[in-house]
């Protein structure tokens, strides 16, 4: 494919302006390679513990408070090691910089952010896989719009998240429809600036959750704003963590702990819609209830595969994917996954939850 239209920015400062300044700063072209990628591959191959040492913590990844009320309304056992940090954060730029800071040690993300942390040269690894069958995500058009179907995407303004799910979902999108990267312009933005640019008009269509879709009708579909389907799926929802953090076997322990009950409470949301509605969606975003049941009835069923074969060969061609169009440098993915904790996810759910 050409190389996108980049809103007029030049191809160094549009990733620049993706990676943020901290990997620029250490020279993200030339960080997939080297002893980074090498610390990368060098995975911690020592066996899991039976038990999580006394005194362990984690700072694991809770956006918007999820899994603390998901826990609790699940009534799940207590965790065998403290919590010393459920951190409000979602964004996978976001997560990649808290796992640089050390202010995070586990984050739950789509398969994105594992890629665009291998291309800054930053070592981390999946530890957990959910696999998604129906589209999480839906394309948003700003108000008075007139575009109805992905191919109506030429020629136009697109949000774009180099470094999120959102980003991929796009791409998928656009390779489907048989449209070039140089045929529509990709603003670079973050997911969270993307209803700013749409109710701003400065991008024409923008990938939203599923989730964010009511409220942004509500508010602008009597405007001309309207969402248009796409079946592209984003496959993975999963766990991971710095490499740091897996060779510390206290650390690697407790997440190993942390998984079933992570798996659980999915299940256990996915089983309770209507409670989960009103708690989460009425009680905390402050959505109505017949709002929240629109969502929840696109909810997927939550799939744990015992084997991540199917997992690494969709990381495999979203990171060719991005390769493509030069966003990263092509690079074999099955260094991202720690076979360790491949199992442990789907152990912990009723066979109808395992793939």
């Amino acid at each position: 494919m050409p190389a996108p239209s980049v809103s007029g920015l030049d191809r160094r400062l549009f990733l620049t302006s993706l990676l943020g300044a901290s990997a620029a700063a250490l020279g993200v072209g030339g960080c997939a390679k080297g002893d980074a990628a090498a610390d990368t591959r060098a995975a911690a191959v020592k066996p899991l513990a039976g038990k999580v040492p006394a005194g362990t913590s984690l700072k694991i990844a809770s956006y918007q408070n999820t899994q603390q009320l998901q826990f609790k309304l699940a009534k799940l056992p207590r965790l065998p090691f403290t919590v010393s940090d459920w951190v409000n954060i979602g964004a996978g730029p976001d997560v990649i910089n808290a796992f640089r800071a050390g202010s995070l040690d586990l984050a739950n993300n789509a398969g994105i952010p594992p890629i665009q942390a291998h291309y800054q040269g930053f070592a981390a690894k999946i530890v957990a896989i959910d696999v998604t069958r129906k589209p999480n995500y839906l394309f948003a058009t700003k108000p008075g719009s007139d575009i109805r179907t992905v191919r109506d995407f030429k020629g136009r303004r697109l949000a774009f998240s180099q470094g999120q799910a959102q980003g991929v979902v796009l791409l998928r999108a656009l390779k489907k429809a048989g449209l070039a990267y140089g045929e529509v312009t990709l603003v670079p933005l973050t997911s969270n600036q993307f209803l700013t640019a749409l109710q701003s008009g400065q991008v024409d269509v923008a990938p939203l959750a599923n989730s964010q879709a009511p409220a942004y009708l509500k508010q602008y579909g009597a405007k001309g704003a309207h969402t248009i389907a796409t079946d592209v799926v984003d496959l993975l929802n999963l766990l991971w963590a710095p490499q740091s953090v897996l060779n510390d076997p206290a650390k690697a322990a407790a997440i190993a702990a942390y998984i079933p009950r992570w798996a659980q409470g999915q299940v256990w949301t996915y089983e309770h819609p209507g409670v989960w509605n009103e708690e989460f969606y009425v009680g905390t975003q402050n959505l109505t209830l017949q709002q929240a049941k629109s969502i929840t009835a696109l909810a997927n069923k939550p799939l744990f595969p015992p084997s991540w074969d199917e997992a690494i060969a969709w990381e495999q061609e979203t990171a060719d994917l991005l390769a493509e169009g030069g966003f990263v440098k092509k690079f074999d993915v099955s260094s991202l996954f720690d076979h360790r904790f491949e199992s442990i996810a789907a152990r912990a759910v009723p066979a109808e939850y395992r793939k």
